[in-house]
């Protein structure tokens, strides 16, 4: 079996080697616009990523303001939001819940999906398994102007005179489902829907071409054992979104006939005015349990991008082996299986069968051992390393500390009768954006800090990103650790103003700590911003290989083009975490040296494959490396 793939990877590669020539040099359109380079299109996810964070973040500060100084008069942002600031220098309420809506669908799906994934798979998948492109690249220009459109539609959404959706991220009917419900109900949350629409083709896109990259473009000698944590980990990435994907443009058609011809998929017994409405039969538990069975999988759709971005630095700049790298591919795909089977477990408190509520609970605390493996994995690799703190290492690591104090309260919420109890609450907020939320952004900054030097050939400042990392790794915890203590307390989520409340007048404090924590780590990102857009065309020129790293990736030129290696795709000999092997010369030894040029290293195992280097004429092993 073996034999047979890496023939067929010969074939792929001897086209490849011939199909650089193709690559001819285009115009201002064709070469940064309506580009089909993978890292071209890669660097379009980007930036159109940061815009929408910089988009995310700001509506939050905004909504903060309101729960931490509620008596504020915001009579200085009407230039800015118009009608939505009443008379009074309040915020409307139900803009308020506009925002929260728009902060949520944004960073979920455009930062954290799109911007994350979209970028890193788009730009590290050719590059490290040895192909000179995605397998389509027309599909793939067609996946980020697919999300371009997406993101157009939403933005035009805040512009409208009604406002855009205001039914959560999550959009649950009824209030989504009746245009007449409330103002964020009618034009604006249609306008979500197409939005949602145009995304999940974009992702669907994108994912197919993932999958198909990894399994057939790989370069001679990588055979699966070969593959770096990252490109795992966009595989198991791509797997879940085309099985999870198509569920949510169900839920989303369904809701679109609901809407707009009278359908009754989700709508029974509704009443408006003391009107009663005509549908019956419908119930909104369905469009929870289509919502939820892509909104699991969402989770680690985000998270796993970074989980493997994260393993890749830590490995690199701990200059050690990654520690079980079988075990780190094994949790994940066992997190990509369970992630499925789980998602009832948002829906406690639907009246669901206690019976079945129990299995819910059991596969959710099962989720945790995989993702426990994963925290010991990466603090063994961290063991005794010889540690290189740069910002990549820091936000690689700031990841590791949200992945555990976050995944820590997630037993809590998988269990159905505490979460009964929690549902609804800041607890959950402060749960879900730790271990999601800001875990995902930190693998997203780390791969920027870590990667940047081969997108844009140029180094950022590293003293700018240490600046960057401990204001947004403290801000990040001020933010959303108290969220737990006024959790606990029942404090609710998505509600415009406590202070009638006399049980939650004891949290003015905390909820004025949280704001000003929430408004000083959106500033931290300006920092960012400056470093990234500065270095981009002022940062000192990069080396070839800046980190010493041992994958594919940094075989190419400083700034590759199209086809990304000049000549002939190097081959691979070995796996990629060859760091501070005893005996070798280096403390890294590339994949692309073959065990013959390291006889002083090598394994007993390895100096067997040395007589199979050359048994092809390409330099490519036949048979699977035991690692």
């Amino acid at each position: 079996m073996a034999t047979t793939d890496i023939h067929i990877q010969h074939d792929v590669h001897h086209h490849d080697d011939h199909s650089h020539d193709e690559h001819h040099e285009g115009n201002f359109w064709t070469t940064y616009i309506f580009s089909q380079d993978h890292k071209t299109i890669a660097k379009q996810f980007l930036i159109t990523g940061i815009f929408w964070a910089l988009v995310g973040g700001t509506l939050s500060v905004i909504f903060r303001l309101q729960l931490g100084f509620p008596d504020m008069n915001l009579e200085w942002l009407k230039p800015i939001l118009g009608g939505w600031i009443t008379p009074e220098g309040k915020l409307d309420p139900e803009f308020y819940l506009a925002l929260v809506t728009m902060h949520g669908t944004i960073m979920v799906f455009f930062v954290l999906t799109a911007g994350l994934s979209g970028t890193f798979s788009n730009f590290l998948i050719p590059l490290q398994v040895g192909a000179r492109d995605m397998a389509s690249g027309f599909l793939n220009m067609l996946s980020y102007w697919f999300f371009f459109l997406s993101s157009m539609v939403m933005l035009v959404s805040f512009f409208l005179e009604t406002g855009p959706a205001a039914g959560g991220w999550t959009v649950y009917p009824p209030l989504s489902a009746l245009p007449q419900a409330i103002k964020g109900s009618g034009m604006g949350m249609t306008l979500w829907l197409v939005s949602m629409a145009l995304f999940i083709v974009s992702s669907l896109l994108g994912s197919i071409n993932y999958i198909t990259t990894v399994i057939n473009m790989r370069t001679h000698g990588m055979s699966f054992t070969r593959l770096p944590l990252t490109i795992w980990a966009f595989f198991f990435t791509a797997i879940i979104g085309v099985l999870s994907f198509p569920v949510l443009f169900s839920a989303a058609l369904l809701l679109i006939f609901d809407r707009s011809f009278g359908t009754s998929f989700y709508l029974s017994d509704i009443f408006i005015g003391g009107e009663a409405l005509p549908h019956t039969g419908g119930s909104p538990i369905l469009f929870q349990h289509l919502f939820w069975f892509l909104g699991h999988p969402e989770v680690y759709i985000v998270l796993l991008p970074a989980l493997g971005i994260s393993s890749e630095i830590i490995a690199t700049n701990s200059r050690k082996p990654i520690f079980g790298y079988k075990a780190m591919i094994g949790s994940m795909l066992f997190i990509a299986i369970l992630s499925f089977i789980v998602w009832a477990h948002h829906m406690f408190v639907t009246g669901m069968n206690p019976f079945l509520g129990s299995i819910f609970m059991l596969l959710t605390l099962i989720i945790a051992v995989p993702s426990a493996v994963k925290i010991f994995n990466y603090v063994t690799t961290l063991w005794k390393g010889n540690i290189r703190f740069t910002p990549g290492m820091l936000f690689s690591i700031g990841l590791v500390s949200f992945f555990l104090t976050g995944g820590i309260t997630g037993i809590f919420l998988g269990n159905s009768a505490i979460d009964i109890q929690l549902h609804d609450t800041y607890f959950v907020v402060a749960h879900f954006h730790l271990v999601m939320g800001s875990a995902s952004f930190f693998g997203m900054l780390a791969g920027i800090y870590h990667w940047f030097p081969k997108m844009f050939g140029r180094m950022m400042n590293a003293k700018l990103g240490y600046l960057h990392f401990w204001c947004t790794f403290i801000g990040v915890y001020l933010v959303f650790f108290p969220m737990h203590y006024i959790g606990i307390a029942g404090f609710p989520r998505r509600y415009y103003s406590w202070t009638n409340f006399e049980t939650f007048s004891g949290f003015a404090d905390l909820n004025m700590l949280v704001s000003i924590a929430a408004i000083v780590t959106l500033s931290a990102q300006f920092i960012f911003l400056f470093n990234f857009f500065y270095s981009m065309f002022r940062g000192r020129l990069a080396p070839a290989n800046p980190w010493n790293a041992t994958t594919l990736e940094w075989t190419t030129p400083r700034n590759p083009q199209h086809g990304n290696w000049p000549g002939e795709i190097p081959s691979v000999y070995r796996w990629p975490y060859d760091y501070s092997k005893p005996g070798a010369k280096d403390d890294f030894i590339p994949q692309t040296i073959p065990y013959s040029e390291t006889p002083e290293s090598n394994l007993p195992h390895e100096n067997e494959l040395i007589k199979l280097e050359t048994s092809n004429g390409h330099g490519a092993i036949i048979v699977e490396g035991k690692h």
